[in-house]
């Protein structure tokens, strides 16, 4: 989302959250297509670690738990497990819960909403374990699909008093919101059964997921803090002010494409808002023009053909960041590489969309883009070049 000063000010101060729903950005992004360009892009897979299958998010603002679950999913299957459908609701739920109790502790000073960050769901899994998707939707009786607003409202009308009293609080506040969050996403079973064996969260978690959280590490690359060194990425939905290891620019690059040819994938943090990042056409790149600069005739043409890009530097990138023309509304899983007709490189993106797009719910994105609008990127620590790893935790 791109906003002034003022009004991420008054956005902070709201508590509202920079996440988006899937039906939010969606309708920001609608003017940004063309007629299909499959076929004058020409892309051709050079890279393609494996993943599960493309799932719709709904009305709901939880990009980053369905991107990071998708993630785990994929590491599954790199360790030669099975693959389970995790359920992404039940990693939601223990984020409303927790960051609740956060915000409270923050006496209302920080953002609630559906937003999260691409750490959240292996760190919630530690804390509380996993579910499948066949024991846990998160669904209403009736409903297809997610839609968060009228949780997220009441959830806001329970801690706002509660974070802003001026008397002693009670020790039951959030058992109600616990009972308000089951009663819309479903109450949490204590065992249940999968492929006939019996399970608890903790055990499920354990036993069939079975990732090391000590395993996965975060990494960001910003001018503004040394590097190699670890640093907080300050944006509304990183609650947990968990920090992320500071690389240079080219090396952050570097990372994803070694991972990628070793068989990992990564979770990705970005911003989608651009003009030129086109949902219906599957492209996103980096103009060498702004937007408000081109003449209709280049704006209609921006996804018809490769076009050239700018040259993405550290401090295009840092300056973007600070004029909030760079946020954190969206999360996806970079599950592959690709070239265009040109040889440039690209990206494969697996989002959360669901599949009516020209690449049945991918996507192809720049390595410019991904140097200019990332705001940090989680993998698997063998994923990232040794040397890196060498400076990083020496």
């Amino acid at each position: 989302m791109k906003m002034n000063k003022l009004t991420l000010t008054l956005l902070l101060a709201l508590g509202m959250s920079s996440a988006y729903s899937q039906d939010d950005l969606i309708n920001k992004l609608k003017d940004n297509k063309t007629q299909t360009s499959k076929e004058t892009f020409g892309f051709k897979n050079t890279v393609n670690a494996e993943a599960t299958a493309v799932k719709n998010q709904g009305s709901s603002g939880t990009c980053w738990s369905y991107s990071a679950n998708s993630f785990i999913e994929s590491e599954m299957i790199r360790m030669g497990k099975k693959p389970v459908d995790i359920a992404e609701m039940f990693t939601v739920r223990n984020m409303y819960i927790d960051k609740a109790e956060a915000y409270v502790r923050m006496h209302g000073g920080m953002s609630y909403g559906q937003g999260g960050a691409v750490h959240d769901p292996i760190d919630l899994m530690v804390k509380y374990g996993a579910l499948p998707q066949e024991v846990y939707n998160g669904l209403l009786p009736g409903q297809v699909k997610n839609d968060h607003s009228e949780l997220e409202s009441i959830l806001k009308g329970i801690i706002d008093p509660i974070a802003k009293s001026e008397k002693p609080i009670s020790t039951v506040w959030k058992n109600a919101l616990t009972k308000v969050v089951d009663t819309y996403l479903g109450e949490v079973p204590q065992k249940f059964k999968f492929e006939g064996k019996e399970y608890t969260p903790m055990t499920f978690a354990k036993d069939v997921v079975g990732i090391n959280a000590k395993d996965y590490v975060e990494i960001t690359s910003f001018t503004t803090s040394p590097y190699y060194s670890q640093m907080i990425v300050m944006v509304p939905d990183n609650w947990t002010f968990k920090p992320s290891y500071n690389v240079q620019l080219n090396e952050m690059i570097e990372t994803i494409d070694n991972a990628l040819k070793k068989g990992y994938t990564v979770a990705w943090a970005t911003d989608v808002t651009e003009k030129s990042f086109s949902w219906k056409n599957g492209v996103a790149y980096v103009p060498t023009k702004s937007y408000n600069d081109m003449t209709d005739e280049e704006k209609k043409e921006m996804f018809t053909k490769p076009q050239a890009e700018l040259d993405v530097t550290p401090e295009i990138r840092q300056k973007a960041f600070d004029n909030f023309e760079t946020t954190d509304d969206h999360g996806m899983q970079i599950t592959g590489m690709a070239t265009d007709v040109n040889g440039r490189e690209y990206y494969i993106v697996k989002n959360s969309w669901g599949t009516k797009n020209d690449y049945e719910g991918y996507l192809y994105v720049t390595k410019n883009f991904v140097k200019y609008k990332t705001t940090s990127i989680l993998l698997h620590k063998d994923g990232v070049p040794k040397a890196l790893m060498a400076k990083l935790t020496k």
